[in-house]
């Protein structure tokens, strides 16, 4: 339906506009709902529980510990949906109390007893036997005991340093100990050297898996670290700190010893939640309250384990593969054949690969290709995630020392994987290789890998680009697109990207890639614009884009034209969305779903109708304002028709027809789960696995 350019309605009305950090905490009850599903498998419904778990731990570590921080120090600036800090937190209260009601009410009265009926039980101290009890104590005896630092709290004896996640006991003690101190309170921190979930040996388990957590024992045998005097009572508590490392760039001389130094503290920075036993006397509360500084809106009481996310240690331990997804084999295009050359193999036509339906050894042949292929000169590749033991380091190590120019962009600020790219990018120089950390200022987030050969006395260039990470383990588990290609113009622009990454140039015009913080934002505002002009006019125009995300304001105001003008706009948006679809006269033509599978759906991809010649683009970037604005993004095109197609087909369309996996987003900034009704059920990851994958 065509309409009137003009508006009656302010596009930046923050009634408009759904709350970032809401949006977020909104996509954990998504993830619940998979533990709550008698669909899924049952030992994947404990890790969907624990996703939600630990999904919920980052969203403190990282965006309640910044409105934390807006909030002390007054400095925030109300974002497109108006709310000030102090009522986000508000919300975000209001919400999580649920999220963690419902989180544990799934775990006692649905997860526990189904897995108990499969012969994998939680053993509670209640229900040991006799000898179950005589083999825990000498356990605890034997290896728990001797690592532990019981602290009794006195003026000599200050509240000891928590470290962030970790799980503790506070224990209120009566009596006095050998040198005649009065007790009160203790502290029992248990080190993460301990394991969290214990198996107990089959001479004294009653069923073929039999588990008991490291509290109880703690709880059950806490007496012993305390002789001569009575437990009153013990009580499991943790706290979620600051995560969010802090560094000024513009003052540090070193990147790589900034983050070392702040990595350090990270254990330890400001708390900003505090989980206690439901059980936990108010007085022991307000005692930890006051030393974490914490209110009683940072408070959370846990009816069961305080650490709910470490139960996922037994999805490996039980060997119950009709508990677990069907296993499947990865396909391998014809053209990746390890048989084969890669270079001739791209030089014939752009690769598509789509993860993980298509294996990532793909990527990984290309490297080791290059790295012993006598007529590869260079390989230069930015990494943001790769994991441990990956081969792909190897590779590049091996390509170094073999005398091949090798360059890696680093991105030390890959958050919670800092510590572990500073030691990747140590290995990586002392093996030869040119380590760069990016640009001052902006994470590199981009998937980029670039090769030169030299062929017939000539210099020829093949490049990989991506939307997710190069790390082999995510390869399996989340979606993704790569492309293979040795396209002049894509790999002149990918010539050009590594130039400025390593030698600090100016802005480049690139021929075919757009790029953040340059011409990817101005890219993505032109095509909207264009489909609003094309419809308008009453030429075709539709919209549809998939994404992890979408928060930009500009982006989002764009969208409303574009819907106000008759483009039928359709989002895939797995996780947070602010924009709010079907509000009458702005957003009644715009379409908001999001999918939660078996996968976790990370590629981005945007498609334009343009008037009956679509242009379809994968992207490393959703559409955030830190992805548009803050970092190195790449975006790119998919020239070759029939990939185009396969992209669209795959990504898009398929994804649109899913009726058994996808959540449609309401005005209200409500989410309700689609069924088939009596349409044939689809389910978009199911059908790629069946069409693409062996089972």
């Amino acid at each position: 339906m065509n309409r009137a350019p003009e508006l009656e309605r302010d596009l930046k009305d923050p009634s408009l506009y759904i709350n970032r950090e809401l949006a977020q905490l909104e996509f954990n009850f998504r993830v619940l709902a998979q533990a709550q599903d008698p669909g899924v498998p049952l030992l994947e419904r404990l890790r969907y529980l624990c996703i939600s778990n630990s999904n919920l731990d980052e969203f403190f570590e990282v965006r309640v510990a910044i409105l934390r921080q807006h909030f002390i120090f007054g400095d925030a600036v109300a974002g497109a949906d108006g709310l000030s800090p102090a009522e986000v937190l508000n919300r975000i209260r209001t919400r999580t109390l649920e999220l963690v009601r419902v989180q544990y009410d799934c775990w006692k009265d649905m997860l526990l007893p189904e897995l108990e009926r499969e012969g994998i039980r939680f053993v509670m101290r209640e229900q040991w036997t006799a000898k179950q009890r005589r083999w825990l104590q000498g356990y605890f005896r034997d290896e728990i005991l001797p690592v532990l630092s019981p602290l009794g709290l006195d003026p000599a004896h200050p509240f000891p340093r928590i470290l962030n996640k970790s799980l503790n006991l506070a224990v209120i003690l009566k009596g006095k100990d050998a040198f005649g101190r009065e007790g009160h309170m203790a502290l029992v921190r248990a080190p993460r050297s301990l394991p969290r979930i214990i198996r107990m040996p089959t001479e004294v388990a009653e069923g073929p898996y039999d588990f008991v957590f490291l509290s109880s024992i703690l709880q059950e045998f806490v007496d012993e670290m305390f002789p001569g005097m009575q437990v009153k009572g013990s009580y499991q508590f943790r706290v979620t700190r600051n995560s969010e490392l802090v560094v000024d760039e513009d003052e540090v001389e070193n990147l790589a010893l900034a983050l070392r130094d702040e990595l350090l503290g990270r254990g330890f920075a400001k708390p900003v939640r505090l989980e206690i036993a439901e059980s936990c006397p108010k007085s022991l509360a307000k005692t930890l309250m006051a030393n974490f500084e914490l209110s009683d809106a940072e408070v959370y009481r846990c009816a069961g384990p305080v650490n709910i996310n470490r139960i996922v240690a037994i999805y490996d331990q039980v060997d119950r593969p009709d508990l677990k997804f069907p296993k499947f084999l990865q396909s391998v295009p014809h053209a990746v054949h390890v048989d084969r050359n890669l270079f001739d193999s791209i030089s014939m036509g752009d690769i598509l690969l789509h993860h993980p339906y298509e294996s990532f050894n793909a990527v990984i042949e290309l490297v080791k290709q290059a790295s012993q292929d006598i007529d590869v000169l260079a390989i230069k590749q930015t990494l943001y995630r790769v994991g441990n033991n990956s081969p792909l380091v190897d590779y590049l190590i091996e390509a170094a020392r073999a005398g091949k120019d090798v360059t890696v962009v680093i991105e030390l600020r890959a958050r919670f994987d800092e510590e572990a790219n500073i030691k990747l990018a140590n290995r990586l120089q002392e093996a030869g290789v040119q380590v760069v950390y990016g640009v001052v200022g902006y994470k590199t987030h981009a998937k980029l890998l670039l090769i030169v050969r030299r062929e017939n006395g000539r210099l020829h260039r093949y490049v990989h680009l991506s939307t997710g990470n190069y790390h082999q383990v995510t390869s399996r588990i989340y979606t993704d697109f790569g492309l293979m290609t040795a396209h002049p113009d894509i790999c002149e622009d990918a010539h050009k990207l590594f130039q400025q990454l390593s030698a600090l140039g100016p802005v480049i015009k690139l021929k075919c890639i757009l790029q953040s913080p340059f011409t990817l934002y101005k890219g993505i505002m032109d095509k909207i614009a264009r489909e609003s002009a094309h419809a308008r006019a009453g030429k075709p125009a539709r919209i549809i884009a998939k994404m992890n995300a979408l928060n930009e304001p500009g982006v989002i105001e764009m969208l409303y034209k574009a819907s106000v003008a008759g483009v039928q706009i359709d989002l895939i948006i797995r996780g947070a969305c602010t924009l709010r679809p079907g509000i009458p006269g702005i957003s009644e033509n715009i379409r908001v779903r999001s999918i939660v599978g078996r996968f976790l759906e990370h590629s981005r991809v945007y498609w334009f109708a343009n008037d009956n010649s679509p242009e379809i683009y994968c992207s490393s970037a959703d559409w955030m304002e830190r992805n548009l604005m803050r970092r190195i993004e790449t975006c790119f095109p998919i020239l070759d028709p029939q990939l185009a197609k396969r992209v669209y087909d795959e990504a898009l369309e398929n994804h649109l027809a899913d009726n058994t996996q996808a959540w449609a987003l309401h005005a209200s900034g409500e989410y309700e789960r689609l069924s088939p009704g009596e349409d044939m059920p689809h389910s978009s990851q199911q059908a790629l696995l069946s069409k693409i994958c062996s089972p």
